[in-house]
């Protein structure tokens, strides 16, 4: 399995039921110190950002709400969740990427 690094992509999500695909831009944080990082200290992201590997994330001292989109092995979403400034979510079993 190839190593990711920290840096930019693109991210092409493909509906599941058809129709177009929609391609934003991603950040990587694949270092513990990018992980750590985050989203702190932003007032926004255009886009999206994938922690990897990761199973949970918090938005304590967060300034805007965020939707997290949990991730297995193969990239395929296991649960969203809207979380608000302030909060812990709770780690996902089979989780190891978290957009």
């Amino acid at each position: 399995m190839a190593r990711w690094r920290d840096g930019r992509g693109r991210l092409v999500v493909r509906p599941s039921g058809g129709g177009g695909a929609v391609t934003v831009p991603l950040e990587l944080a694949t270092s513990y110190r990018a992980r750590t990082r985050g989203l702190l200290g932003r007032d926004s992201l255009a886009g999206a950002m994938l922690l990897s590997p990761a199973s949970s994330v918090h938005t304590f001292r967060m300034r805007f709400p965020i939707d997290v989109a949990y991730l297995d092995r193969r990239l395929t979403v296991l649960a969203v969740r809207t979380m608000p400034p302030g909060r812990l979510g709770l780690p996902r079993l089979r989780s190891r990427h978290v957009l």
